[in-house]
């Protein structure tokens, strides 16, 4: 028996030790440890840090593991420390302390820690997983989770590869799993109005979409100075934090938060901020389950400061099948412009604005477009478990979105204008192009969908 069939069958048979304390069993607006939904973060570092607070905090969850490749250490966000340890002692901390969490004060030894993920996805007893990892060991959790029956909160950028967002979606829809992706500005008030006014006609005929994201490779970690290889630090298992990437040398600077700097790992800010903005512009242009049919005029300069090589400048246009152009650069203003034959609405994080202002406080009318409304973005995810809807950002949504930030480093990478086919997920009659849809895996690690 599982802990939770356990429970239900003890509490009908025996009379409960009176050393458990009443808030253990459940009160008001809370329900009881065993009717919680169990939570497994897998990915210790910044993002995965900062997205398990909200779900501490939700009623309906109990976090139960923490996974990580790294024991501890420096080297995240402005060179702060993180990794399995630090998570677990926070978890316990955060239940240890919290009014209700039936333990006394500061006492809670709940959660497990764990270096290898497959361990925590071979526990029955956990029904949801946070993925927060380098984007190259996005694609196996994944597909292996969805195939243990867990649902999914995924950070973005969903994949590493058009090839590997294809087998990830195919994985979750045939699995009949939930997932999220990190792509929270979707519930965001500002960016789901501003989607709305578009579709519903308020600045006339959409024409160009421009997004805006940062340049360069900034040193997130603090580590930039140390890319010469080093010697694997104690606690850290770095074979695994390569897993299916090349063979490579250790260095700080090639690993945590700045491994985004690296093809081998991730695609720089075109596929950092690939989630986000075009995520946005796609959700605007009601194109979220299809791409562009073209992808031109792409120009690019690269980082050469080894082993850093990704995009620090970047510009590429894409045109979709109704004639619409959607073009992407670190030379755009910040954020999501939309561009109508009546007037143009722009919308970034916090801020937006409008040919005429009044536009964004217009009345809502009948006829208006509706779009997914969630206003909390881990909430959401709960809420979709729970009643097993869609969530606000979905996986094959999340894998469009991430196909424009690939298509636009491939054209990059090769110097030339490529014809897209959106529903085929192929280039027209272009092997070189083709044979950039995926990357070989390091043995022994393989994508089974």
């Amino acid at each position: 028996l599982d802990r939770r069939q356990f429970l239900k069958l003890s509490a009908g048979a025996i009379a409960l030790p009176s050393i458990i304390p009443a808030s253990a069993l459940g009160r008001a607006g809370r329900p009881a440890p065993s009717d919680r939904i169990t939570m497994a973060l897998i990915g210790c570092g910044n993002q995965g840090m900062n997205d398990i607070v909200p779900f501490l905090a939700d009623e309906r969850v109990q976090v139960t593991a923490v996974c990580d490749v790294n024991r501890q250490s420096a080297g995240y966000w402005d060179g702060r420390v993180g990794g399995r340890e630090p998570a677990q002692q926070y978890v316990n901390w955060h239940y240890g302390n919290a009014a209700d969490s039936g333990t006394n004060s500061g006492s809670y030894a709940g959660c497990d820690a764990y270096e290898d993920f497959r361990e925590v996805l071979n526990r029955p007893d956990i029904d949801t997983v946070l993925l927060a990892l380098p984007d190259h060991w996005h694609a196996i959790p994944v597909v292996m989770a969805a195939k243990a029956g867990k649902d999914i909160y995924g950070e973005k950028p969903l994949s590493l590869t058009i090839h590997e967002g294809r087998v990830m979606s195919d994985a979750v829809r045939t699995n009949n799993r939930i997932f999220q992706t990190g792509s929270q500005q979707r519930s965001d008030f500002r960016f789901r109005r501003a989607c709305e006014l578009v579709r519903s006609g308020r600045i006339g005929d959409l024409h160009t979409v421009r997004v805006g994201q940062p340049s360069g490779t900034p040193d997130f970690g603090r580590s930039g100075h140390r890319k010469a290889p080093e010697a694997v630090p104690a606690g850290f298992n770095y074979d695994l934090w390569l897993g299916p990437a090349p063979e490579a040398p250790y260095s700080p600077a090639r690993c945590h938060v700045n491994f985004r700097w690296i093809f081998d790992y991730s695609g720089g800010q075109v596929t950092d901020w690939g989630g986000h903005h075009p995520d946005i512009a796609q959700w605007g242009m009601n194109t979220e389950h299809t791409g562009p049919v073209m992808i031109r005029n792409a120009r690019a300069v690269y980082s050469t400061e080894a082993p850093w090589n990704t995009a620090v400048n970047y510009y590429f246009e894409c045109v979709y099948e109704n004639g619409v152009q959607l073009i992407v650069s670190d030379e755009n203003q910040m954020g999501v412009r939309f561009q109508g034959s009546e007037g143009w609405i722009w919308v970034t994080r916090g801020n937006w604005n409008a040919s005429d202002p009044r536009l964004l406080e217009s009345a809502i009318l009948p006829t208006d477009v509706r779009l997914y409304n969630s206003p909390n973005h881990s909430r959401n995810f709960i809420d979709c478990v729970l009643s097993r809807e869609h969530t606000v950002a979905p996986i094959e949504t999340a894998h469009r979105s991430i196909t424009i930030a690939h298509l636009g480093n491939i054209a990059m990478k090769l110097g030339r204008d490529l014809a897209w086919d959106p529903a085929a997920e192929r280039f027209k009659d272009d092997r070189e192009a083709n044979a950039l849809l995926s990357r070989p895996y390091r043995a022994p690690w393989k994508l089974e969908g």
